[in-house]
């Protein structure tokens, strides 16, 4: 395929498909991975994070070969426009690629062009590994007890962005339809906005599934489906009960419901059985504080996806070093789970953690574990022997405040140690 503004790496070659049943890769030593550094920070913590990912890649007899894609900022200087076809079409292509923050304008466009690429690529499983590492700084007694990864389905949910504003047609359209339909006592006069929140059984059971062959893969002992069904029954109680219904259809045999563990184990599951249960939404925002350690694998809608990790994130140290990553059938795209912060950018003073460990995902995606542990274990000596940026640097006493690109190449230094 050819692109407009967009150059091709000729030294390296395309990650393939090679088995579209299993979602299966053949990636070659030195796949091309485009990479978008993003707005704000992203021009501070893209080339950091691609520096470190060298380094791991190197160290393990392997290479990468960048190809630059715009989105945000840089593609309004290039295309002329937000998020130009180009970007999706070679992140399509090419199978794996990171991506720093963006911004979305605000008037016009996209709602948000993160939101934007998970759609168009159908990257329906946003997820996020929340795990604590040595001398990061919390606000919580035992942030070591924090191991969880959330399951955030990406493509439904009130993030569809079906909705009408306030005095227009449409939500008039949609008020007298509502009515009809017998809620004609929940409006008051004055203006009214109005969303939809779709979920669907399809959207549903392809996110539990991922969720719960992560947990099979990994070793992970439970799954839990985090909803608001008591209130929302049928959307937020569909989710939970499709949940369910996959378990009973597709794992009856690996995998036991919190109910059975009771009933037929006395609460002790079996070393062979994975437990599937599920909380409410808001209990769970208080259990990730009071049980933390009683969690491992979550599996959440769109928008409590969103709160519950960025609360858990909070409990190891915050969004700085909280990565994440958006899979589909045979696509990864990794992403930091914070924003663009543009009032820092260019200053070289972010800290890039979040950006490194998502590409940490982006390998272990490709199967190159080894790389992603170095990379894992690299970032927490660093941390941990006081070199760190200065949001973590004015948390703790006589630790050594770096610029954004010297902690990278701290980083480099550690893996070039371990390795």
């Amino acid at each position: 395929m050819s692109y407009d503004q967009v150059t091709v790496p000729e030294e390296g070659s395309k990650i393939t498909l090679a088995d579209p049943e299993t979602g299966e890769l053949d990636v070659p030593d030195t796949p091309i991975i485009p990479i978008i550094h993003g707005d704000g920070i992203g021009t501070d913590v893209g080339p950091a994070a691609q520096q470190v990912l060298d380094a791991a890649a190197e160290a393990t007899g392997r290479s990468v070969a960048w190809m630059r894609l715009y989105a945000g900022s840089a593609a309004r200087e290039t295309y002329d426009e937000n998020l130009p076809e180009d970007t999706v079409d070679a992140i399509r292509e090419h199978r794996a690629a990171i991506k720093g923050p963006l911004t979305t304008p605000v008037g016009s466009g996209f709602r948000s062009l993160n939101v934007a690429l998970r759609q168009k690529l159908d990257l329906y499983a946003n997820v996020r590994p929340t795990y604590y590492l040595d001398g990061v700084p919390s606000p919580v007694k035992n942030p070591e007890e924090m191991d969880m990864v959330t399951f955030r389905e990406n493509t439904e949910d009130v993030y569809a962005g079906i909705e009408w504003e306030a005095e227009t047609d449409g939500v008039a359209e949609v008020k007298s339809f509502v009515e009809g339909m017998g809620y004609d006592e929940i409006f008051h006069d004055g203006p009214i906005g109005i969303g939809v929140k779709p979920i669907t059984e399809f959207g549903t059971k392809r996110l539990v599934r991922q969720a719960i062959e992560y947990a099979l893969e990994n070793d992970r002992e439970k799954v839990t489906l985090v909803h608001k069904g008591n209130i929302m029954k049928f959307t937020e109680g569909a989710f939970r009960d499709w949940g369910y219904e996959l378990v009973e259809a597709e794992y009856g045999d690996v995998a036991i419901t919190e109910e059975e563990l009771w009933e037929a184990y006395d609460g002790e599951a079996p070393d062979d059985k994975l437990v599937v249960n599920d909380r409410i939404a808001d209990n769970m925002l208080q259990q990730l504080l009071t049980r933390t350690g009683e969690y491992d694998v979550i599996a959440t809608m769109n928008l409590n996806g969103d709160y519950l990790s960025d609360a858990a994130g909070a409990q190891i140290g915050g969004l700085g070093i909280a990565p994440g990553a958006n899979f589909g059938d045979g696509l990864c795209l990794a992403e930091p789970v914070h924003g663009s912060a543009p009032k820092y950018a260019g200053e070289d003073k972010v800290n890039p953690t979040a950006m490194i460990l998502s590409g940490r995902l982006l390998f272990e995606y490709l199967g190159w574990n080894d790389a992603g542990a170095l990379i894992r274990d690299a970032v927490e000596a660093t941390i941990a022997s006081g070199e760190v940026t200065y949001d973590l640097h004015r948390q703790i006493e006589g630790g050594t405040k770096l610029a954004t690109s010297e902690f990278a190449d701290a980083v480099v230094e550690r893996i070039h140690d371990l390795a």
